[in-house]
């Protein structure tokens, strides 16, 4: 077969293949960033001016064209980010097509289908983020708020681990924000207001500091009103208001040598508590319908007594080191992070007089972690390409909560007499004691190592490998809260379950993984690759119903396979894979019933393992630029991810149950153009779009969670003065006003309840970008 046959048929199968995969993300590429130093240029240009820019990444710690790495990732640029509106990390999943996002049960990502959510704090992620190399693993926190001076967002698909920080079992969400400049002078700010008072302020400056130094200083606020309301308090519900800034000291006192000391701060408020859906007592629904409030999947209203919401706070630095050691190159990350989450969030729907559940619901949250990653790379270009490296990680978190129950009585009489005793859900029967306190530490040690072997100049053959052990444990004790601050009042109280036979509990774990990954260059912009990994989570502790109730580790071996290629002279870019993970006592979520404190059960969310889970499917993704200035854009994926083995205290069998949130199909477009006039000023469009398929979130209950499927269109349209100094333009983000729930989940006697998005309506509104 000719050389040219070999692409025609590629090319077609290629085409054939995404077709099935459906459309796509924004600035989708298959590699994973990691920021250089700054004096260079990750992108080098092509001779061609309407050739797409090369994407130069360092997936395997090692500097090389996303087109050569045998890894399926999806990389989203920053630029791409801004152009779509969004502001926060977690709307992530309405532009990379493979990442979900559930806000229940403890918060935290999906890949594939895949994503542990869990109030249990020894629960490690399955979904790992990372910002500037430097984990982000406090419970509740996603290590990244505000998306300001952001370079690229790399989605690392299936398990990783071999080289990357700690072990994740789906995946790892990469980010890397902007590195400061030697001998460069810039200011960056930008302001936007839209509709429902959203406003949206940041800036960037970058400011030399000698000629062998430079400093990034970056900051933001951002907010706006929630569209549902508390009609008891007359608040608005789902309001949001967040601030904070970066700083990073880049020093290079030589060609060979160079320091970056990083840090920053973020600040998060928001009144997103949950509403009623179904499935409310009857005298709940009557109460609430008498109220104007009319439970539903379209509503966000609710008319509690108190006013829920959330406040957390993350800071943290960073210390990292860049050595070149005659020809071999030595990187240190060394790391601290400090992380606060207090919730007020009461759960009883209707005022206080006429019916409540649990009224009074606060937790304090603290976190603190320290980290440690180092590698050394061995030059490229040889037989044999080598790196190793070690990794610590010692996260601790406390957290105190209080649930005071009434059983669903009201919490005063007529006559405005509070109720004399109060439930402590967070207490045991005879202990003196109102509320929990959890103490957890998360340890882990590891060693990894990737050797990769250039057989002939087209076939090369990696090999990774990765030892761990982790260090898991997590107690619980019972404490008094001063009730009066809470409630007005000081009621007495009962607990609702005995206190633990074990009130404290140590697991610890050694696991091997690896990773075998061969690559044939079929042509010098055709590449072909296939993957074999291994993957694994530690086991932990979890108290559930003041049960003391540890659970396995987890397990997962992945296959993957794809292709990469440019064609037209770089004007074209198609990437395409297929995958499949198979888990193994996948450390799952479900619901069961405790004791209520009243001689009753009320269900509770709780974590085990579930014997075994596959995900499969196919990604695929394009670009294209046929014209100058013109960029069209996109991903899809389908991804059957479902129970094989998952019988819950043999009575409950969810075997061949779909998992929650994963839909099967997703997929996202873009179009951007650019023109600048012959005065020189200029003209951009940009337009997105973004789908999601039908899924549910509750485990084994898609009758009542049933999300139905979505699509999203963002747009901006801005022009530019001559000059390139200032861009004025509007914005529209879900411009046909399509509505979508998220954050479904079970709550007790109340029934279904859910969290509303502000990406679930149409925003319109304009903004400024000043560039000196």
């Amino acid at each position: 077969m000719t050389r040219f046959n070999t692409r025609r048929q590629i090319l077609l199968a290629s085409s054939v293949l995404f077709g099935v995969a459906g459309p796509v993300a924004t600035g989708t590429a298959q590699a994973q960033s990691e920021a250089q130093a700054p004096a260079q240029d990750a992108t080098p240009a092509r001779a061609d001016a309407n050739a797409l820019s090369d994407i130069v990444v360092t997936a395997e710690r090692r500097s090389a064209s996303s087109q050569k790495v045998p890894l399926a990732i999806q990389s989203v640029s920053g630029a791409a980010l801004a152009a779509t509106g969004y502001t926060s990390l977690t709307d992530l999943q309405y532009i990379a097509p493979g990442v979900q996002y559930d806000p229940t049960q403890g918060a935290a990502f999906q890949i594939r289908g895949v994503g542990s959510t869990s109030f249990d704090f020894s629960n490690a992620k399955s979904v790992s983020v990372v910002v500037d190399d430097v984990v982000m693993d406090a419970p509740r926190a996603n290590g990244l708020t505000g998306l300001v001076d952001i370079d690229r967002v790399d989605v690392l698909l299936g398990p990783q681990g071999t080289l990357f920080g700690k072990n994740a079992t789906s995946g790892v969400i990469a980010v890397t924000t902007g590195m400061p400049k030697l001998n460069e002078t810039t200011v960056r700010a930008s302001a936007s207001l839209g509709e429902h008072d959203e406003r949206i302020l940041n800036g960037t400056v970058n400011a030399p500091l000698g000629s062998m130094a430079a400093l990034r200083v970056s900051g933001f606020d951002q907010a706006f009103d929630g569209f549902g309301r508390n009609v008891t308090l007359d608040k608005k519900v789902g309001s949001q208001h967040e601030y904070g800034g970066r700083a990073r000291l880049y020093i290079e006192p030589s060609s060979s040598l160079n320091f970056t000391l990083s840090g920053d701060y973020a600040h998060h408020w928001d009144s997103s508590v949950r509403t009623p859906v179904s499935g409310q007592p009857a005298n709940v629904t009557a109460i609430l319908n008498e109220l104007g409030v009319f439970p539903g999947p379209k509503s966000a209203d609710t008319a509690d007594s108190s006013f829920g919401n959330i406040v957390t706070e993350e800071a943290g630095a960073s210390f990292r080191v860049v050595a070149d050691l005659g020809g071999l190159s030595l990187t240190s990350i060394s790391a601290y992070r400090y992380s606060r989450y207090d919730n007020t969030t009461p759960a009883s729907l209707t005022p206080y007089d006429r019916y409540a559940y649990i009224p009074f619901n606060v937790g304090n949250l603290d976190t603190d972690k320290v980290s440690e990653e180092i590698h050394l790379a061995s030059p490229t270009g040889g037989f044999v390409e080598w790196l190793v490296g070690g990794f610590y990680n010692k996260l601790k978190s406390r957290q105190t909560q209080l649930q005071w129950s009434t059983g669903g009585e009201p919490l005063y009489d007529a006559n405005g007499t509070p109720k004399a005793t109060l439930i402590a859900l967070t207490g045991a029967l005879g202990v003196d004691a109102n509320a929990s306190l959890f103490n957890a530490t998360n340890e882990t040690m590891a060693g990894f190592g990737q050797l990769k072997f250039n057989l002939t100049p087209a076939l090369s053959v990696s090999v990774g490998g990765r030892y761990t052990r982790d260090v898991n444990s997590q107690g619980l004790d019972f404490v008094t809260i001063d009730p009066k601050p809470i409630t007005g009042y000081n009621p007495s109280f009962v607990g609702s379950s005995a206190a633990p036979a074990l009130s404290y509990g140590k697991v610890k774990g050694d696991n091997f993984s690896y990773r075998i990954a061969p690559q044939y260059q079929v042509a010098p912009n055709v590449m072909l690759y296939a993957s074999y990994s291994t993957g694994y989570k530690p086991a932990g502790i979890a108290f559930v119903g003041n049960k003391y109730a540890p659970y396995r580790d987890e397990t997962v071996k992945a296959w993957e396979g794809g292709i990469k290629s440019e064609w037209l002279g770089h004007r074209l870019r198609v990437n395409f894979d297929v995958f499949r993970s198979d888990f193994k006592d996948f450390q799952a979520t479900i619901l069961t019933q405790i004791p209520d404190g009243s001689g009753g059960l009320i269900n509770a969310t709780v974590i085990g393992n579930a014997g075994g889970l596959r995900t499969q499917g196919v990604e695929g993704s394009i670009t294209a630029q046929p014209l100058p200035g013109l960029t069209l854009s996109g991903s899809g994926s389908y991804t059957d991810a479902k129970f094989t083995d998952y019988v819950y205290n043999a009575t409950t069998n969810y075997t061949g149950t779909r998992l929650t949130n994963a839909p099967k199909w997703a997929g996202t477009a873009a179009i951007d153009y650019a023109h600048e006039l012959p005065s020189g000023a200029g003209l951009k469009a940009h337009v997105d779009y973004a789908y999601r398929g039908e899924l549910w979130t509750v485990v084994g209950q898609p009758a009542y969670s049933n999300v139905p499927a979505y699509s999203l269109v963002n747009s901006r349209l801005s022009y530019t003065l001559p000059g390139k100094r200032v861009e004025v333009g509007v914005y529209g983000r879900n411009l046909f006003d399509q509505y979508f729930s998220t954050g479904w989940q079970q709550y007790g006697v109340l029934g279904l309840l859910h969290y509303t998005s502000p990406n679930a309506r149409r925003t319109l509104g304009g903004f400024v970008n000043v560039n000196f």
